[in-house]
């Protein structure tokens, strides 16, 4: 299986309002009951979140893929869990993505190269 790794760096955002921008590429927004997340480039970052956590990269499994596919994030996650590595994921309807933290980037690659997986920058 391929992974893309994309390019920019990520930043888990949760904020007071859902924003009012373009939103631009990679960018995830999910609503609950008890907060409004939003995971997007570093750089798009909204003024006044409630709380941030950046320097996730994102690995973008090649897609897209089909729904009754079973088990492909929880191999990938379970890969890097091994090594102890934290992942944050998102799913969409074409495809799922994986990110790890900045610093542990160098080993999860090697983790996933290791299992087989095929890593491609974006």
């Amino acid at each position: 299986m391929t992974l893309r790794l994309l390019p920019m760096n990520f930043s888990v955002c949760q904020v007071a309002d859902a924003p009012n921008f373009a939103l631009a590429p990679y960018t995830f927004l999910a609503r609950t009951e008890e907060e409004i997340s939003l995971v997007c480039p570093g750089e798009c970052v909204p003024e006044g979140c409630l709380n941030r956590e950046d320097g996730w990269r994102c690995f973008q499994v090649a897609g897209p893929l089909d729904f009754s596919l079973v088990g492909i994030l929880s191999a990938i996650a379970g890969c890097l869990a091994a090594k102890q590595i934290p992942i944050f994921a998102v799913s969409t309807y074409n495809t799922d993505y994986v990110m790890v933290k900045e610093e542990k980037l160098t080993e999860a690659r090697a983790a996933l190269t290791e299992a087989g997986y095929e890593i491609r920058m974006k």
